[in-house]
């Protein structure tokens, strides 16, 4: 049975997003006086207790141990304009595309967490009110999985077209607040929110001990960046294309956004080419640049079995990765061309090295210990990869996983004690999930 806490939060959230619906070009300057107690709870609710500690070092769990006084304690804070937003510390992981490049995430502390994933919602009422259809990331019930079939509707429908990649340079780092503000005034001027979402971006950041205060961009990591950089782009590029940039195109585009991941389609190489040209000047506006080698335009055409009339042979097919996926052009079971998707080279090997890493690092653990993680991980893996056509990625994994598993097995000890016949009679006593397509998709193939 629901809390009956959550169904009054959930009334106020609807609240908001009839007021947002009903005064669509207005501000609205009362939203703070929702958040009460009640509402602090059921963000404490949504709020991950599993993850790592902030610069205060306080756990969920400490922080549960007086919930009742700690949320009465913060809501007294906001409301009086007396919250003090902690630095947030920040680590380096890397970026998983085989390079040596490392992508920051900021770490707030678990109250300050469970504040922004309060003021997350509210930001989420009004907001998807505003939203266009071209964006995915971070909104509910549009997934990745989503934004992937949109894209591959938009390849089919063109015929496969012209593809831009577009690559936004550190966004989270460039990030200008001052035209963040800006945005915020057309519909978000309550007073004590907009004094809070202002004191996360001057909080500053902790690394290896260091204080710093950037001038520019929010922590990637924070529950509120994730709407925030939704909102950002929305009137960076979403609004933009749409009202600016379709209507003057010659022939069909389209745009997929999930986050700061974007591509755009075009049925013309012409209306691609204006595109990619004025895009810069646009993003400039915003303090946003493209990363010069990762932006490209791509010819995403079928291949061509025949060769041009002046013997010579057309440039050939191109193909780009987006969320993890490779997105190329194949033949169907029926032997018809359509839009295939694969894991990504550089996903693929990442997420081997991460579960090989694992696997070295836990190997002297129990065997039962072992296979319930890896049973956790294959599942996890299978989840977000296991689309139509992506079944032989998923079944090189699968036995890439299970030969790494023997070869640690088998170096437990000084007298290797796990050959495969062994492993394979382990195998069916701990059995590891199979590979399977668990986003199945019926498409269509393109006409010849």
């Amino acid at each position: 049975m629901r809390d009956p806490s959550s169904e009054i939060v959930s009334t106020k959230l609807q609240r908001i997003a009839e007021l947002a619906r009903r005064l669509p070009a207005e501000p609205l300057t009362t939203l703070a006086h929702h958040i009460d107690v009640e509402f602090l709870k059921e963000a404490y609710r949504r709020t991950r207790k599993d993850g790592a500690t902030g610069v205060d070092g306080q756990t969920a769990e400490e922080y549960a141990a007086n919930l009742e006084g700690n949320l009465e304690s913060l809501l007294d804070r906001l409301k009086t304009g007396t919250y003090r937003a902690p630095p947030v510390r920040r680590v380096q992981i890397p970026k998983g595309d085989g390079g040596k490049e490392t992508r920051p995430i900021g770490v707030p502390t678990f109250e300050d967490k469970v504040l922004q994933r309060a003021v997350t919602m509210i930001l989420d009422a009004v907001y998807e009110q505003e939203f266009l259809p071209c964006s995915y990331g971070f909104r509910p019930k549009r997934s990745v999985h989503d934004a992937l079939d949109a894209l591959w509707k938009e390849l089919m429908d063109v015929r496969g077209g012209w593809v831009i990649e577009v690559d936004i340079r550190k966004f989270y780092d460039s990030l200008v607040p001052s035209v963040l503000r800006d945005i915020l005034d057309q519909r978000v001027r309550d007073g004590v929110l907009r004094r809070v979402i202002h004191k996360w971006l001057k909080a500053g950041v902790l690394e290896e001990g260091v204080l710093k205060h950037p001038e520019l961009g929010t922590p990637q990591g924070g529950v509120v960046s994730p709407i925030i950089s939704n909102v950002y782009l929305h009137e960076a590029i979403d609004k933009w294309f749409e009202h600016e940039v379709q209507p003057r195109m010659r022939g069909h585009a389209a745009l997929i956004r999930f986050a700061d991941d974007l591509v755009i389609v075009f049925a013309r190489e012409d209306d691609a080419r204006r595109v990619l040209e004025v895009l810069p000047r646009r993003l400039e506006k915003f303090g946003l640049t493209l990363h010069p080698e990762k932006t490209r335009l791509v010819r995403f055409a079928k291949p061509l079995e025949r060769q041009s009339n002046n013997g010579t042979r057309p440039p050939g097919p191109g193909s780009f990765d987006f969320l993890g996926f490779r997105h190329y052009w194949g033949r169907s079971r029926k032997g018809r061309w359509t839009v295939k998707r694969k894991t990504a080279p550089n996903r693929f090997t990442r997420a081997l090295r991460k579960v090989s890493e694992w696997i070295r690092s836990h190997r002297h653990e129990r065997i039962g210990e072992q296979h319930k993680a890896l049973q956790a991980k294959l599942r996890g893996h299978f989840g977000f990869y296991g689309i139509t056509g992506n079944f032989e990625a998923l079944a090189r994994y699968a036995h890439e996983v299970k030969r790494t598993w023997q070869k640690w097995l088998n170096r437990r000890s000084q007298r290797r004690t796990m050959p495969w016949e062994r492993f394979n009679r382990l195998l069916e006593r701990y059995p590891l999930p199979r590979p399977r397509v668990v986003h199945s998709a019926i498409g269509y193939a393109a006409r010849p």
